[in-house]
C-alpha cells in the first residue's frame, strides 16, 4: 500500500466511524439541520481536544504530522475498540520505508496443526493465511461449506469465495453478517501489512467484480480475532448454529485458525455426527464395490 492509498484508507475509515456515532449518546441534539448522519467534524475535534483544522486534514487524508497520543484521543472520541484503534494508528503513522514487504508465499500447515484440526471431527475448521487464502481445512469444513479440494488453488481466497460462490451465499441465514466477520479480519491485515501492494489490487478487483463488496467493505469493522454466532441453512442438515472463534496459530502470525463450534444446546453437533457417519458408510460402500483397476 503506497502512501496515497494508506491515507485514503485512513480517510474513509474515519468518515465511516464518525457517521456511525449517535449525537444523542454525547448529549447533543440530533435535528433536521444535520445534513449527514453521525457527529460533525467539529464535534469530534472538540471531544478529542484537537483543532478542527487538524482533524479535518486528518480525515481528508492529508500528509500531516501526527503523534500516537493525539491519535489515541481521536480513537477515544470516535469510540473505537482496541482493534480499530490499532488499525487507525497503523494507517496514520508513517511506516518504516527502508525495508520493503517481502514476497508473499502461503505457508504450509504444520503436521501438528493438521493433526489437531483433523481431531476436531465435529467442528468445521479452516486455516487461512494473511491474505485470507485457504491453505487447510478438515472434513467437517468441506461438508458444511464446500469441498475446497475442488476449488482451484488460485481461487481459494475466502473473501472472494464468499461473494463468488452461490452455495456460500445461500448457506448463512444472514450472509452479510457472515461476510462481515471475514471482512473485519481482512481489514486488520490490510492495515497491518501496509507495504504489501497486493491488498490494494485485490480490493480494487473485488469492487469491480462484486457490487455488494463495496458497500460491505465500507461498513466493515476491524477485528484481529472475531468471535461471532452464525446460523447456517445447510442443504442436507437444515438449520445449524455455530460459534466462530478465530485465532492466530502459535509460532506463526501468517496462519489463522477459524473454528466453528456447534452451539451448546442445539442439535448441530448431532446432525454433523449423523451426516459424517453416513458419508463414511457411503465411502466404504463405494470402496467395497469398486472394480480392480478403477
Amino acid at each position: 500500500m503506497n502512501s496515497e492509498a494508506r491515507l485514503h484508507a485512513l480517510s474513509e475509515f474515519l468518515k465511516t466511524k464518525r457517521a456511525m456515532l449517535r449525537p444523542e449518546s454525547f448529549g447533543m441534539i440530533s435535528g433536521s439541520r444535520r445534513r449527514t448522519p453521525g457527529l460533525r467534524r467539529e464535534e469530534v475535534a472538540q471531544l478529542a481536544d484537537v483543532s478542527l483544522t487538524w482533524y479535518t486534514w486528518l480525515e481528508q487524508g492529508r500528509d500531516i504530522r501526527v503523534s500516537p497520543s493525539v491519535l489515541n484521543s481521536v480513537a477515544k472520541a470516535l469510540q473505537l475498540n482496541e482493534d480499530e484503534r490499532r488499525y487507525m494508528l497503523t494507517l496514520a503513522l508513517e511506516p518504516d520505508t527502508e525495508q520493503p514487504e517481502p514476497d508473499h508465499v502461503s505457508p504450509a500447515v504444520p503436521p501438528s496443526l493438521r493433526y489437531i484440526i483433523d481431531e476436531l471431527r465435529h467442528c468445521p475448521v479452516i486455516i487461512s493465511d494473511r491474505r485470507c487464502v485457504i491453505v487447510g481445512w478438515n472434513e467437517a469444513a468441506a461438508y458444511v461449506f464446500l469441498d475446497f479440494a475442488e476449488v482451484p488453488v488460485a481461487e481459494r481466497n475466502m473473501v472472494e469465495l464468499l461473494f463468488s460462490r452461490k452455495e456460500l451465499r445461500r448457506l448463512a441465514a444472514n450472509w452479510e453478517h457472515f461476510a462481515g466477520g471475514f471482512l473485519a479480519m481482512f481489514r486488520s491485515y490490510y492495515g497491518q501489512y501496509v507495504k504489501d501492494e497486493w491488498y490494494e489490487q485485490f480490493i480494487s478487483e473485488m469492487k469491480e467484480n462484486y457490487p455488494d463488496f463495496t458497500r460491505l467493505w465500507e461498513q466493515s469493522g476491524v477485528s484481529y480475532a472475531p468471535e461471532v454466532s452464525l446460523e447456517f441453512r445447510h442443504a442436507q442438515a437444515g438449520k445449524m448454529l455455530f460459534h466462530l472463534t478465530s485465532m492466530q496459530t502459535q509460532g506463526s502470525s501468517e496462519l489463522r485458525c477459524s473454528i466453528y463450534t456447534p452451539a451448546p444446546g442445539s442439535p448441530t453437533e448431532s446432525k454433523l455426527r449423523q451426516l459424517l457417519a453416513r458419508k463414511e458408510n457411503l465411502d466404504r460402500h463405494d470402496q467395497t464395490f469398486s472394480l480392480p483397476g478403477d
